[in-house]
């Protein structure tokens, strides 16, 4: 698994990546974009479905190339002894290994956590699924749209007289592959720090979207309330929505106590910034369609940029709705580097995301895009121990 060296804080960290699509690979990638040394396998002749995903440029998906960024990509078939015993030389030196097949797959491999941990006590296997490891739905196959469903986020998204909608990205995927992240990151600490052995995270889609439900399980044993779809505005926290202009809509959140009062003066409300029944946010809960009401007869009269200038003047949180045109032009976005300009394997420019969080000290780099599908194959299996010829015999096998 020999590789040049990185810079970052988890730099000499090694990271096998047997996932594919997207939870397991953007936890990898975030590894990677902060110095380990991540190792993706694919199978041979097709590599990662992500490959061929949305907008393609010479047959590769961009998306692959943000997504598989900093990775070295190998082929080996899983499903045959060689592919097999390239995976458990692999497991063997690396700290972390990441998967998101259906539970019991890699166990009909002989690749399952006891399996690997009987080869290397410090491994930590992050497993992704979509309803985790154990369980009466453990075996059925669940990608993020199901987690998300069964998180509760879909039943709370969109307007009310709507069927449930979803977020534009797979945002189930998203966050399960952050706590795949926190997951592993704790586990390497507990074996560096305390001496404790490797261990499996076991990360569901749907209780990654569950967890961040915020009130929504206390309030239905308490009172018997189901949260609702509610449009663009959050329920029970107010004022806090997205409201007309001439010329498209803003959003402002003066939710706070203060920052209502002084949002109030600033539209020319000063009656209600002073109303003793609105001081609280329980209070301005009873009032919404007044405060609301307000809110929107102010701002149609006004423009976008008119909105923004009064509300930044007054100290209340207020932004535009942004497209991706619009983040690719902002001031804010390019001084915090957060789109990197790059170049595609033929020359065509293209910008990417940057890299958050930032730390100061030893901030996370982009060094590679997305690789071609095996491109360090020879690479990493001579760093393995096989010889050229060995190498050879794989491929004519089929098994690389």
């Amino acid at each position: 698994m020999t590789a040049p060296p990185h810079s970052g804080p988890l730099a000499g960290l090694k990271v096998v990546e047997l996932g594919q699509l997207i939870a397991g690979p953007f936890a990898a990638r975030i590894l990677a974009e902060y110095g380990a040394d991540v190792v993706k396998v694919e199978t041979p002749g097709t590599g990662d479905p992500l490959r061929t995903w949305r907008k393609l440029h010479d047959g590769t998906s961009l998306w692959w190339r943000v997504q598989a960024r900093n990775k070295r990509s190998i082929t080996a078939d899983l499903r045959v002894p060689e592919g097999q015993e390239i995976v458990r030389r692999l497991a063997a030196e690396a700290d972390i290994l990441i998967e998101n097949f259906r539970p019991g797959t890699l166990e009909k491999w002989g690749l399952g956590f006891d399996a690997l941990h009987a080869l290397n006590r410090r491994l930590v296997m992050v497993r992704l699924s979509g309803y985790g490891q154990t369980g009466p739905y453990r075996e059925r196959p669940g990608f993020g749209v199901i987690g998300e469903a069964m998180g509760g986020i879909r039943y709370t998204t969109g307007s009310p007289d709507r069927p449930p909608a979803r977020t534009g990205v797979s945002i189930g995927d998203t966050l399960a592959a952050h706590y795949a992240v926190i997951g592993a990151l704790m586990s390497v600490i507990h074996v560096v720090r305390n001496g404790g052995p490797g261990q499996v995270v076991d990360v569901a889609l749907h209780e990654s979207v569950f967890n961040c439900m915020e009130s929504l399980v206390p309030e239905y044993g308490v009172y018997g309330e189901i949260r609702e779809r509610s449009g663009g505005a959050l329920p029970g926290i107010v004022p806090t929505d997205s409201y007309p202009c001439r010329d498209g809509f803003v959003l402002i959140a003066g939710n706070g106590d203060s920052i209502f009062r002084r949002l109030m003066r600033a539209i020319g409300r000063p009656d209600l910034a002073d109303d003793p029944r609105l001081a609280r946010n329980d209070g301005r809960a009873a009032q919404v369609e007044l405060i609301d009401g307000a809110i929107a007869d102010w701002t149609g009269g006004r423009s976008i940029d008119e909105v923004l200038a009064l509300m930044n003047e007054a100290g209340v949180p207020a932004g535009r709705v942004y497209s991706v045109a619009d983040i690719v032009a902002d001031p804010h976005y390019r001084a915090r580097d957060m789109i990197i300009e790059t170049t595609l394997p033929d020359g065509t420019p293209m910008p990417v995301p940057g890299i958050a969080p930032k730390l100061s000290a030893t901030p996370g780099v982009m060094r590679t895009l997305g690789p071609d599908l095996g491109e360090h194959t020879d690479e990493v299996l001579r760093g393995l121990g096989y010889s050229d010829d060995a190498v050879a015999e794989l491929r004519r096998k089929g098994a690389v």
